[in-house]
């Protein structure tokens, strides 16, 4: 079930909804300030990504000519700007729709990720690989750089990187590394 739509719902949002069903807002409104406050103390450990901009994008090695990303409605986008970092305008300006939570873009028009310092993707090193050997993806300047962050299929960070309290405090230090890392590449 969902408020405004499907992969829309912010994990503030989760919470009272939840808060609120079982009558606890109080206790609702303290978890959401305690996340908060894990939050800003875990990204104050990692100044190098504060306004980095930033692309959730899905690569598939059945089929590199169309690339899905998840805009900043989703809540992994949404949590990447929370961290302190920014969408390019490149891709904000492709969204046709403000309240997705994802597009497809041709693999022609790949080249708006230039403007990307980071790029995440779920996948492993082999599906890095071959987006690096693609004639067009490989062009990508965060790819050829290497500050990009592959998250594991299966894996749990895979299965918390759409986030809540509960993921938000078990993920966010290996999150937050592999970020941190991808950051630096940038910044050499």
């Amino acid at each position: 079930a969902y408020k405004d739509g499907p992969w829309l719902t912010t994990w503030r949002d989760q919470v009272m909804l939840n808060a609120k069903g079982m009558g606890m807002k109080e206790e609702g409104e303290e978890l959401i300030q305690d996340t908060e406050n894990l939050i800003k103390e875990k990204v104050e450990q990692y100044p190098q990504l504060k306004d980095k901009t930033v692309a959730w994008v899905n690569f598939s090695a059945k089929d590199m000519s169309q690339l899905h990303i998840y805009t900043p409605a989703d809540p992994r986008g949404a949590f990447l700007e929370e961290l302190g970092m920014t969408y390019p305008d490149s891709v904000i300006e492709q969204i046709q729709d403000p309240n997705s939570f994802s597009m497809s873009l041709s693999a022609e028009n790949a080249d708006i990720l230039n403007d990307a310092d980071i790029l995440i993707s779920y996948g492993d090193d082999s599906l890095y690989q071959a987006v690096k050997e693609d004639p067009l993806l490989g062009k990508i300047s965060a790819i050829q750089r290497g500050s990009v962050v592959f998250i594991g299929n299966g894996t749990p960070l895979a299965a918390s990187v759409n986030p809540n309290p509960l993921s938000i405090k078990y993920t966010t230090d290996e999150y937050l590394k592999l970020l941190g890392e991808a950051a630096d590449k940038v910044n050499e």
